[in-house]
C-alpha cells in the first residue's frame, strides 16, 4: 500500500509538499531537465503563486480519470484566471475538494456523496461553496472531453441560503447623512462615507467599481462610464449611468470630500487608491465603514447596522421598476435582482369592488 501523506500535504496535488513557508514539487526522475536541473522546485509562497508557476511548467493534460486530476487542470486554466482573492478562496477549496474525492473516478462520482460531505462539513457555507466550485469543473469536464455528461446537475436540490431581506429605511439615511465629524479632527471618513453613500443611492454601482472610478477616464459628456470588473473578463457588461443634477451634484460632493486632489474620485488621505490588487481587498475601505457604522449606532436613531451591499439593494428597491434596478445594477438575468435586491414590500392595488 502507498504511505500516506503527511496530515499538511493533503489535498495538494501530487508531490507537492509545504516546506518551510512554501510549496515545492517533488520532480519525477527523468524529468528534471524540465525544471532546472533540480529534484525538488520551489514553486511558491501561497497556492496562487505555486499553481501560477505549475501552469507555466507544465504541459496540458490530456487526460484526467479521477478528481483530482480533474481538479488539477480546473485550478490550472480556470482558478488562475480569476482574480487574486477568488484564487486564494479556489485554491483553499480545490485543496479541500482533492482530499476528499481526490481518488475518486469521475465515473464514479455520485450525488449521494455530496449530500455526506455537506452533511458533515461542520461550515456549512464553505462546503456549499466548494461543492459549487466542485459542479462547475464537472462542467468543464463535459468541455474537455472526460465524461460524457454531469453527474450532479439535475440530481440533487440543495436548500440554498436565505437571502438578506434588510431594507434601509429613508429616515436611516437621513440620520446617517446627518452625523457630523468630530470637532477632535477624528473620524475624517465621515465626509468621504456621506458622499459614497449618496452616489451610491443614485446609481447602485459596486463597491469595487466605484472606489476605482477615475473622473478623466470614466466621466463623459453622456455619463459615468463603468466597466464592471467582475465581467470584464467574461460578458464585458459596460453601463452608462447618465447625468443628471442630483447625480452632478453629488459627485462634486465627493470630489470636495477627498483629502487630496488626486485622480480618483475616492481616495485615502496619503491620496492613493483603496484598492489593494495584489491582495484583491479594500480593507482600508471596509475598516473605515466599520467606524462610521459604530458612530452611526452609537450617536443616531439607527439601531440596526447595515453594509454596503443593503445600500445596493436599496437602490434597487426604491427603482420605480424591475426592470430600472436591473439596469442599475448591471445584472444580465432580471430574476436575480428581484430575488436578492429588491427587498422593499410591494404596494398592489386590491380590485375594484363588483358585487353591490
Amino acid at each position: 500500500m502507498p504511505r500516506a501523506r503527511n496530515a499538511q500535504h493533503r489535498g495538494l496535488p501530487a508531490r507537492w509538499v509545504l516546506h518551510h513557508g512554501a510549496y515545492y514539487y517533488h520532480v519525477p526522475v527523468g524529468l528534471e531537465s524540465r525544471w532546472d536541473g533540480k529534484k525538488k522546485f520551489r514553486l511558491g509562497a501561497t497556492l496562487p503563486e505555486a499553481y501560477r508557476t505549475w501552469a507555466m511548467r507544465l504541459e496540458k493534460p490530456d487526460a484526467a480519470e479521477t478528481v483530482a486530476q480533474l481538479l488539477d487542470r480546473y485550478a490550472l486554466e480556470v482558478v488562475s484566471a480569476r482574480g487574486p482573492k477568488q484564487q486564494l478562496d479556489d485554491n483553499r477549496y480545490v485543496r479541500r475538494l482533492r482530499g476528499v474525492f481526490g481518488e475518486l473516478l469521475l465515473t464514479d462520482m455520485r450525488p449521494q456523496l455530496i449530500y455526506q460531505f455537506i452533511d458533515k462539513s461542520p461550515k456549512k457555507v464553505a462546503a456549499r461553496r466548494a461543492v459549487a466550485l466542485l459542479s462547475h469543473s464537472f462542467t468543464k469536464a463535459v468541455e474537455w472531453g472526460y465524461i460524457d455528461r454531469h453527474p450532479l446537475i439535475g440530481q440533487m436540490r440543495l436548500e440554498g441560503r436565505k437571502s438578506r431581506d434588510r431594507y434601509v429605511e429613508d429616515w436611516e439615511i437621513v440620520e446617517c447623512l446627518a452625523l457630523k465629524r468630530q470637532a477632535n479632527g477624528g473620524s475624517s471618513g465621515v465626509p468621504i462615507i456621506q458622499a459614497y453613500m449618496r452616489i451610491k443611492l443614485l446609481t447602485g454601482i459596486s463597491k469595487g467599481d466605484l472606489l476605482r472610478l477615475v473622473p478623466s477616464e470614466d466621466f463623459k459628456d453622456d455619463g459615468i462610464h463603468v466597466q464592471r470588473r467582475k465581467v470584464k473578463n467574461s460578458t464585458g457588461k459596460r453601463t452608462i449611468y447618465a447625468w443628471t443634477p442630483d447625480l452632478r451634484n453629488e459627485v462634486l460632493h465627493a470630489l470636495e470630500a477627498r483629502p487630496k486632489k488626486v485622480d480618483l474620485l475616492f481616495c485615502t488621505r496619503n491620496g492613493t487608491s483603496y484598492y489593494d490588487e495584489e491582495k484583491d481587498t479594500f480593507s482600508g475601505w471596509d475598516s473605515m465603514w466599520q467606524r462610521f457604522m459604530a458612530r452611526v449606532l452609537a450617536e443616531t436613531k439607527v439601531k440596526e447596522s447595515f453594509t454596503d451591499h443593503d445600500l445596493r439593494a436599496k437602490c434597487a428597491s426604491d427603482a420605480d421598476s424591475l426592470e430600472q434596478a436591473r439596469a442599475l445594477l448591471a445584472h444580465a438575468d432580471s430574476r436575480t435582482t428581484r430575488r436578492i435586491y429588491r427587498r422593499k414590500p410591494e404596494l398592489v392595488q386590491p380590485l375594484k369592488g363588483r358585487f353591490e
